[in-house]
């Protein structure tokens, strides 16, 4: 008898880790602190590309006028374009190219940035979308306003009492296609007063008015385009064209530009806007294959 409450204990024991073991298995403990939120998904893109590759030669052809006329070394050397210094390859890389022509100066640049969030709760996506927004911030612009050259023609619409256009301006994308569609239509008074997007030839507006900052669509997941003509006080008319967009966790900048060889040159805005969108979408299909 004397060992008898010995016994008890130990078949206690016994019963009590099992009792333990099965509310564990059972998921029944609920401990605070326990993980319970599911890992975000990783971004779509594990590698990015060769970026001095990235644009075709014929493509660099196009961009950089006067460069295939140039020496066969000469234009190697061009075409091969200088890599960005970057000490990760796998997170941003970055190429240039520039061509000397007796017109003016073209350059080139291509910069490609994978987003990696390292918090479990965030998806590389999301991460993505914060580095994109802030960029887009800082053009001076939001997408989820509306940009400034819509209102601005909604109000010459008021004055003259005339809205023809003024519904397809409401969407930028629109607005680019419609400014695609009909180069060669003659522009209306409100359009040649530079509230327009469309950026007409033969428009007696000035580049800056004719061809404003806008928001794209269909082009990647987000996109923007940032015109930045001559500063005031610059010694020389140089016109450079951004355009930035985001496809899965990638962001990528095209940055494009030109310095005509006469101060009293005024750079094409609506060329150099065609034709740095026209790139963003290749490299943006390129990305998705």
């Amino acid at each position: 008898m004397a060992y008898v409450p010995g016994v008890a204990l130990l078949a206690a024991l016994v019963v009590g880790c099992s009792a333990g073991a099965d509310g564990n298995a059972n998921g029944a403990d609920s401990k605070a602190g326990s993980p319970t939120v599911t890992p975000a998904p990783p971004g779509k893109y594990l590698t990015l590309p060769a970026p001095c590759r990235a644009v075709p030669r014929s493509t660099l052809k196009d961009l950089l006028p006067g460069a295939a006329e140039l020496p066969g070394d000469q234009q190697d050397k061009v075409f091969r374009g200088s890599a960005a210094v970057t000490y990760d390859t796998d997170r941003k890389v970055g190429c240039s190219w520039k061509s000397d022509a007796p017109s003016a100066t073209r350059s080139l640049s291509v910069d490609f940035e994978r987003v990696v969030s390292y918090d479990p709760a965030v998806s590389d996506d999301d991460r993505a979308d914060t580095v994109y927004a802030k960029k887009e911030k800082a053009a001076g612009l939001s997408s989820s306003t509306p940009p400034g050259p819509p209102d601005e023609k909604d109000k010459k619409g008021e004055e003259s009492e005339t809205s023809e256009g003024s519904g397809k301006a409401e969407d930028p994308a629109d607005a680019d296609t419609d400014a695609d569609a009909t180069g060669s239509a003659e522009p209306s008074p409100s359009e040649s007063s530079g509230g327009s997007t469309d950026g007409t030839p033969g428009s007696s507006s000035s580049p800056e008015e004719a061809l404003p900052s806008r928001i794209l669509d269909n082009l990647g997941d987000a996109a923007f385009l940032q015109d930045l003509p001559k500063q005031a006080g610059s010694p020389a008319q140089h016109h450079t064209v951004s355009v930035v967009f985001r496809t899965s966790n990638v962001v990528v900048t095209v940055r494009y530009a030109e310095q005509p060889a006469l101060i009293t040159q005024v750079p094409g805005g609506r060329e150099l806007q065609e034709k740095a969108q026209a790139l963003a979408r290749k490299l943006a299909e390129t990305l998705s294959e």
